[in-house]
């Protein structure tokens, strides 16, 4: 039985379910970042999901990154699977603009911030209606 890792309820906010995955914002105000966790229980890979599986998360990664890309109009849009911190399988999808905080550098290398209870509101709306 697939259950959400504790730690995504601290770092981010539920925006929808897809058919596999689970999407969530992740709680940096400096990026429009969020997050596709397959809802499939003691996954923490890609090769650990069956072939349908495998196919539908591309589908949704695929599908997640082009509004994104298209909403935030980026110069680049990062596409990750990380899992260093949190083991179970989720999957980055972060638009990045030359004036971002990093750019060119990876996200991680600043510390995030929160975003503030209207923005958080606001941004949680417009994803839940493009996504």
């Amino acid at each position: 039985m697939f259950k959400l890792n504790n730690k995504f309820n601290k770092t981010s906010y539920f925006i929808k379910e897809l058919k596999l995955c689970h999407v969530r914002l992740h709680d940096n105000s400096k990026f429009p970042w969020i997050m596709l966790i397959p809802k499939r229980a003691s996954v923490s890979q890609i090769l650990d999901l069956n072939k349908k599986d495998q196919i539908q998360l591309l589908n949704e990664i695929q599908h997640c990154s082009k509004k994104m890309k298209q909403h935030f109009k980026c110069n680049n849009l990062n596409v990750e699977k990380v899992g260093n911190i949190i083991p179970q399988l989720h999957i980055h999808i972060i638009p990045r603009h030359k004036k971002d905080p990093t750019w060119p550098l990876p996200v991680w290398v600043t510390k995030p911030k929160p975003y503030p209870k209207k923005e958080l509101e606001k941004i949680l709306s417009k994803l839940k209606k493009i996504i």
